[in-house]
């Protein structure tokens, strides 16, 4: 373990989500740097993990020698922060999602080819434990054919959470789908395949002059291998979340995944055999006023040390991150 190298470490955007990739950082390397257009809120984060801050992301790759850089700014700025960091030689860990169109996405993946670096797409529900038992049966086919899935997606998001941020707007957030729910995208790309078919309605119910798209939605999904998909979703769950949940219909077995983070396992009947034994999940991450997926961060990281320093795989690399992209793209594409 003494010949392991000490990761070093920059951070662009300094809100939330950024204070849980600098925890997991401070375990296994050295925070070198951290950056943010708003000087005082870039001050502050520097100050609270005892490091140098910036508002330019170019200045911070030239001023210092860093290894890896983890993109935390609003969804539409992914891409271009991600493009400059992998120029200047470092590795990328992006938050979801990956960007918010796939042209984007395919700069970002042409870049990393180009440079030679890492491109690491932040999807931790996949690390959820009834998540991992749900992938092992499918593949293990302990539920025979599949039929169907439904995805229910029902938080709250009330005016306030948009308040004074980029949250909300088109350009930067892109829609409810990438910002609220695109983990339960992946998931189903990730356990269920492509989707090759998509018919839906959207609207703002609840939010008119607060957000520039949905707030809610119904859709129908048709993946490559004929399995028809149900999601429904919505930021109007009265006062508080209530449920995000993922469901399995096979010839063998039916599984609901629910909780309000995909973080319990609710249901199952299988043929001959029983889910058992799962380990304690890690909790949602908070933030405040409200909670958000789950935090499962310190294994997103473990997977960078183990890429970078033993060679080993991506759990989530740029094409997958792509897909999520270009699934959610299509439903807004189709949808009434």
């Amino acid at each position: 373990m003494n010949n392991i190298k000490k990761l070093r470490f920059g951070i662009i955007g300094c809100g939330r989500i950024a204070n849980r990739h600098a925890q997991e950082i401070l375990k296994l390397g050295i925070l070198v740097a951290v950056c943010d257009i708003d000087e005082e809120k870039a001050n502050d984060f520097a100050n609270k993990f005892v490091t140098k801050n910036y508002t330019d992301l170019n200045e911070m790759l030239s001023d210092n020698d860093i290894d890896v850089i983890a993109v935390c700014t609003p969804n539409g700025l992914h891409a271009e922060h991600s493009i400059l960091a992998l120029k200047a030689g470092c590795h990328v860990i992006c938050e979801k999602p990956m960007a918010i169109n796939v042209e984007d996405c395919d700069k970002m993946m042409e870049q990393a080819k180009q440079s030679g670096k890492e491109l690491f797409i932040v999807k931790q529900n996949r690390y959820n434990p009834p998540v991992i038992a749900l992938k092992k049966i499918l593949e293990e086919n302990k539920l025979g054919k599949i039929f169907s899935i439904q995805i229910n997606c029902f938080w709250n998001r009330d005016k306030d959470y948009y308040q004074n941020s980029w949250k909300g707007s088109k350009e930067l957030d892109g829609g409810t789908l990438f910002t609220q729910f695109s983990h339960f995208i992946d998931l189903a790309y990730w356990l269920i395949g492509d989707v090759k078919e998509f018919a839906g309605y959207v609207n703002n119910f609840n939010h008119e002059g607060i957000i520039e798209f949905e707030d809610t939605g119904a859709v129908i999904l048709k993946f490559e291998n004929n399995v028809i998909g149900t999601l429904n979703y919505s930021v109007n769950s009265f006062k508080k979340n209530m449920e995000g949940s993922f469901t399995v219909f096979g010839e063998k077995g039916t599984v609901k995944i629910g909780g309000q983070y995909l973080n319990e396992l609710e249901y199952q009947c299988i043929d001959n055999f029983e889910i058992v034994d799962l380990p304690k999940g890690n909790p949602p991450n908070e933030y405040g006023t409200y909670t958000g997926s789950m935090s499962n961060h310190d294994k997103v990281y473990a997977n960078v040390l183990d890429v970078l320093n033993f060679a080993g795989t991506v759990k989530t690399n740029g094409f997958e991150g792509m897909k999520t992209v270009e699934i959610i793209n299509k439903i807004y594409n189709t949808s009434k």
